[in-house]
């Protein structure tokens, strides 16, 4: 039987047939994605989740339940300190200290993508925060189970891979896609709707951020 995120994803597969069809992640299995494009999209997540896991714990406290915040809140703390354990490799790797990291300037897809989020989870409605905050749970761990199946030749690319696509960040997908199902099954057609456009905008800004990384975007002025 179709579900709601069933329908919330058939809105957003045109987009997301185009991220994986780009370059950068195409660059991640065969190994051609040039180094400093990598390196320039994980400086740009190490930022981007500092304000994501905000953006979870403000949307948590606004849960109709506690089951809901208590999850928010903890995904919110993982954002950070799971993930910052996965770019800390990265950064040793290329010899970058903490507040070599800080200092790195936040580009234009990731000033957009943040602003949009914390936007959303302060003003909007709980059920439209959660189309907007889904697509990096649910496209990321889309991503990585089909780059999984095509592997890389290159060992950080690999263990970005295998990060996303494992059981372990699987298990916290299927979390929120249930909350959202549970949330969906009581909105109007009206409310669903507008779950359905930000979900679609999260998608988009996805797309963005890989292209940013891809072209290793900075201000034009």
């Amino acid at each position: 039987m179709s579900t709601f995120t069933d329908s919330l994803w058939q809105a957003a597969l045109p987009v997301y047939e185009k991220i994986l069809a780009h370059p950068f992640l195409r660059g991640l299995t065969d190994g051609t994605l040039p180094a400093e494009a990598f390196r320039h999209y994980v400086l740009q997540d190490a930022h981007y989740l500092r304000d994501y896991g905000r953006g979870l714990a403000l949307i948590g406290a606004r849960a109709a339940s506690d089951d809901e915040f208590m999850m928010f809140a903890q995904h919110g703390t993982n954002a950070i300190v799971v993930e910052r354990a996965l770019h800390e490799g990265f950064f040793s790797a290329w010899k970058l200290d903490r507040e070599a990291v800080a200092a790195a300037p936040v580009a234009p897809a990731c000033h957009h993508y943040t602003s949009y989020l914390l936007r959303v989870a302060q003003e909007r409605p709980y059920h439209e925060a959660l189309g907007a905050f889904l697509p990096c749970y649910w496209v990321y761990w889309e991503v990585g189970k089909a780059l999984t199946a095509a592997g890389s030749p290159n060992a950080l690319y690999q263990k970005w891979i295998d990060t996303y696509g494992g059981d372990e960040f699987g298990a916290t997908v299927r979390q929120v896609l249930d909350v959202v199902n549970r949330v969906g099954e009581r909105l109007t057609d009206e409310q669903r709707a507008g779950v359905a456009r930000h979900f679609v905008t999260g998608t988009r800004l996805e797309w963005m951020f890989w292209d940013g990384a891809w072209k290793m975007e900075t201000w034009p002025a």
